[in-house]
């Protein structure tokens, strides 16, 4: 069963159109976002926030929902959130219920996309990213040998070059290996020749199940990149 509530919030770039989806669980309401991306690109694994702490170390966005009376816990997915509340039993307080909760906790996430606020701390994102490079025995074989060949053949030539790669992740059904550049590998003009002729070509040629690599942008890159390019026009308007 699906609840539908709709609003759309236009702010320069960003416009964020919100729905709720019921879950299984009577105390946990699902914001879905059709347009905005809560997760950087590439990013696929939801990441769960559990206590006002948590968010203060890792999301300021978990921490402005977390200011609301009632929420629980929170968990942020690349288009939805999570919302967690404290069950009604626990307490006759009617501010518990998702009649008043849910519009709260949409002005709380449209105010802070309008506000175009960075959704995790880079701190905590930095480490979240040193996390997913490092080999775990978890990994299948493929993402294993992706990660491997990352840190010994590829990540050693960037770096040498002033720049970085970072593995975010592998979709099998596409055999698209999403990586993030960085440092002088971000801004280089031969960064699709590095991409497609370097790493996209010893990644396909040691793992077969490699068709594609693609370089990834963080949401605030891709707000930045669409206001140059918007600039961009004004000024040839102007010309």
């Amino acid at each position: 069963m699906q609840s539908i509530i709709r609003r759309t919030l236009l702010s320069g770039r960003r416009a964020i159109h919100l729905s709720t989806t019921t879950t299984p669980s009577e105390n946990a309401l699902k914001f879905v976002s059709n347009d905005t991306k809560f997760l950087p690109e590439g990013l696929t694994q939801a990441i769960d926030i559990e206590s006002l702490a948590e968010a203060n170390e890792k999301s300021p966005l978990a921490t402005q929902l977390f200011k609301i009376n009632g929420v629980r816990s929170v968990m942020i997915g690349s288009d939805f959130i999570t919302v967690n509340k404290v069950d009604e039993s626990l307490s006759n307080n009617p501010e518990l219920n998702w009649n008043n909760l849910t519009p709260k906790i949409k002005k709380s996430i449209e105010t802070f996309t309008k506000q175009k606020n960075t959704f995790f701390n880079k701190d905590f994102m930095e480490q979240h990213q040193r996390d997913l490079d490092a080999l775990d025995e978890n990994d299948d074989d493929i993402v294993f040998e992706i990660k491997e060949l990352i840190n010994t053949r590829i990540r050693p030539a960037l770096q040498d070059d002033g720049g970085d790669i970072h593995f975010r992740s592998f979709d099998e059904s596409t055999g698209t290996v999403y990586i993030k550049l960085r440092g002088a590998c971000k801004s280089c003009s031969l960064s699709e020749d590095t991409l497609k002729g370097g790493i996209e070509g010893m990644l396909k040629h040691y793992v077969p199940e490699v068709e594609a690599v693609k370089a990834v942008l963080d949401p605030e890159e891709e707000i930045a990149i669409a206001e140059f390019e918007k600039f961009e026009k004004k000024l040839k308007g102007v010309v």
